[in-house]
């Protein structure tokens, strides 16, 4: 049977989009700016300076959201941790706790691997203020592992590198005694580098790892394979980069505006026994689907293990994770989306 869409953006496919979101608390955020004439926090401790740290940093001090000399860093790695302290201007510490002494806000962002007794022996060391939160930015480590620094308000979050630029999206949990002030703090916080949602149950930032966390690498492996094979074809190395980025950028667009499902927005630019349908069938020969979605499990799979739990999980697998719902059942879809949900 051929099924013809409705190509008008429907009212239940934007609703069904939209209920992802605010069922999630999703805080779409514009490029905020301040005037920096009331500090939030006395001083910012981050312990580890890599491109995770330094995507939340840089943001934090170019929007005006707090000045650069009230930050303080600390890094094993004495040339990564200047090389941040000359772009940014921030003040270097010689010592973890040196490092988070006194201060009000402490941005962890070490290797998963170095969060071990020492450490935490080390975090213990410094009497940093009594009211202070830590924001955690590191894989697999689930929150109850940060009691050992006797901190009580604790933020969980995986953000991801486009937070460099002011696109990044990031997704947060906390313990429970963050007041509703503390949480929009942390709102703000990293609002200055995209967006965010948060989540109550602290097992969606494991799965969020393998969507928006490593999002980013999946598709710029995307972005090279289409330049490589535009390349091939015979287009200058530029000009061939030049198309696939705004392709991505125009596609995303025009998803996000559109609010329909990607599915319909792939079928009005296939037409019957043309180009975009060879290329589809090439793509769906190579079972492109089930590799993205091994590929997501993998990861997801990997960030358990890091915490430490369980990853015996997917399909085929003996456990079965917490599983997200679409807040619109399937009963309320019209029947153009009927269809679409017959393809996920």
């Amino acid at each position: 049977m051929i099924r013809l869409f409705n190509h008008q953006p429907s009212t239940t496919s934007r609703l069904f989009w939209r209920s992802c979101v605010t069922r999630y608390h999703y805080y779409s955020t514009e490029k905020p700016s301040f005037d920096g004439t009331t500090p939030a926090f006395s001083k910012i401790a981050c312990i580890g300076t890599g491109k995770m740290a330094h995507a939340l940093l840089k943001p934090m001090i170019t929007t005006g959201f707090h000045p650069a000399k009230d930050f303080t860093v600390f890094d094993v790695s004495t040339n990564l941790m200047e090389q941040v302290s000359n772009e940014l201007g921030v003040q270097t510490a010689e010592s973890i706790p040196e490092a988070i002494e006194g201060a009000d806000f402490i941005l962890c962002a070490v290797k998963p691997q170095n969060l071990n007794a020492a450490f935490f022996a080390e975090f213990r060391k410094a009497q940093p203020h009594p009211n202070a939160i830590l924001l955690s930015v590191i894989a697999g480590k689930t929150i109850d592992v940060f009691h050992h620094t006797h901190i009580n308000k604790i933020v969980r979050s995986m953000p991801n590198t486009p937070a460099q630029v002011g696109e990044g999206m990031t997704v947060w949990s906390c313990t429970p005694n963050l007041t509703g002030s503390d949480r929009n703090l942390i709102q703000t916080v990293l609002s200055t580098c995209g967006h965010s949602m948060y989540v109550d149950d602290e097992s969606y930032i494991d799965m969020a790892t393998s969507i928006s966390g490593s999002g980013p690498a999946y598709i710029f492996l995307l972005m090279e394979s289409m330049i490589d094979g535009a390349v091939h074809m015979g287009f200058p190395r530029d000009k061939a980069t030049t198309l696939v980025y705004h392709t991505m950028l125009g596609s995303t667009l025009y998803a996000m505006e559109s609010g329909e499902h990607p599915a319909i927005l792939r079928n009005m630019v296939t037409s019957p026994s043309g180009t975009t349908a060879s290329a589809l069938y090439e793509l769906e020969n190579g079972k492109i689907r089930t590799v993205i979605k091994d590929a997501m499990w993998a990861c997801y799979r990997r960030s358990l293990e890091m915490g430490n739990h369980d990853s015996n999980v997917g399909p085929g697998r003996s456990q079965t994770p917490h599983v997200v719902h679409a807040a619109t059942p399937d009963s309320e879809l019209s029947s153009d989306d009927e269809e679409v949900v017959r393809q996920r």
